[in-house]
């Protein structure tokens, strides 16, 4: 499968996302809750450029094999720490909006306000909404993996 399109991204969207990271990163969110969120989003949206680039960043931001490759299976593994959890059902919850699914349930959201606070809850939501725009974008132009940002 080739990509759609090679053109580069307009720089106004570039600038307007690059504020959107600065805000995300304010909330005062670990960074591996924050790949691990937006590897499990890209996951359920089938967005492999975004799932090798996370990957590629994360590994390199000491991230372990383990529990990058246990993502798609976190309820089941001992990997992942309670906040951890929270912030992937969390994700899961917002992702899987299609077809009468619940969405974010009050016992989805109140699980992860236990380890989050607001600002942090804020972080978590707009990093799981900025991934879907990607995964959105990238599946409807077939980029590719193996590109990392």
């Amino acid at each position: 499968m080739e990509a759609r399109t090679t053109s580069p991204a307009n720089p106004d969207v570039l600038t307007g996302i690059k504020h959107l990271y600065k805000a995300i990163h304010a909330g005062g969110v670990d960074q591996r809750v924050l790949s691990l969120v937006h590897l499990r989003t890209s996951q359920i949206n089938g967005c492999s450029p975004c799932v090798f680039a996370t990957v590629q960043a994360a590994k390199k931001a000491g991230e372990t094999h383990e529990r990058l490759h246990h993502v798609a299976a976190w309820r089941d593994t001992p990997f992942y720490t309670e906040a951890e959890r929270a912030a992937l059902a969390l994700a899961e919850a917002a992702t899987r909006l299609q077809d009468d699914a619940p969405g974010v349930t009050d016992e989805v959201w109140d699980a992860a306000a236990e380890h989050f606070s607001e600002e942090q809850l804020g972080s978590i939501t707009l990093e799981i909404a900025l991934t879907n725009f990607f995964n959105r974008i990238n599946r409807t132009v077939r980029e590719q993996a193996g590109k990392t940002w």
